[in-house]
């Protein structure tokens, strides 16, 4: 079938997901699995049915459950990512002196507040990595950091690899700690806010200059 508007209507009074919306759907039930079960939950199967597709379809997409973990693992990088760093996500030319810190620490607490377990597999994954950089999130992360230690706005000495994954754990393993789960939304703000404000506070009195 030719692509055009024409043709994605009839697919829709057809009641058929087109490919890219299938893909997403899979990844969306995926998401929901590694929340909910960890790496471990993760198979084609289940994440087809939670998908409301046959099985069939799922491996057309995802021919292995190893491509299944990294494509999900990948998703929620791209998520964090997007939500993190919004429309500078992939601008590889962003102004490292003109990023403020402390929004940024903002958006990644109030991301880990909303989204705990997902968080902590992306954690233990990134970090059990041969080739961290591979990662979305933790080479744009990395990158900006490394980039942000060579301004006058930085102490000297940082190391930047050792600062991320102290910035990063601390972030991911803090709703954990709090209780994520149980806060209601005015609580996960002011857990956020909590952590976002003390990193900041060690920051301005360690790795940048007030």
């Amino acid at each position: 079938m030719r692509d055009g508007e024409g043709a994605v209507r009839t697919v829709a009074r057809r009641g058929i997901r087109n490919p890219q919306s299938t893909r997403e759907a899979i990844l969306d039930a995926a998401r929901g699995i590694l929340a909910g079960e960890g790496i471990e939950g993760l198979s084609v199967s289940a994440v087809a049915e939670a998908a409301n597709v046959n099985r069939g379809t799922a491996y057309m997409h995802f021919e292995s459950r190893e491509a299944l973990v990294a494509e999900t693992i990948a998703s929620v990088s791209e998520i964090l990512l997007r939500s993190v760093y919004g429309e500078d996500a992939w601008n590889d030319d962003i102004d490292v002196e003109a990023i403020d810190h402390t929004e940024l620490t903002g958006r990644i607490a109030s991301f880990a507040m909303d989204n705990p377990d997902l968080c902590k597999v992306w954690l233990l994954q990134v970090i059990a990595s041969s080739n961290p950089s591979a990662d979305a999130f933790w080479r744009k992360f990395l990158t900006c950091l490394q980039g942000f230690v060579k301004t006058p706005r930085a102490q000297q000495d940082v190391d930047a690899e050792v600062l991320s994954v102290l910035v990063l754990a601390g972030s991911f393993l803090w709703p954990i700690w709090s209780h994520a789960g149980s806060l209601d939304e005015a609580g996960k703000r002011a857990a956020a806010q909590r952590f976002s404000r003390e990193l900041t506070r060690l920051s301005a009195h360690g790795s940048m200059r007030p």
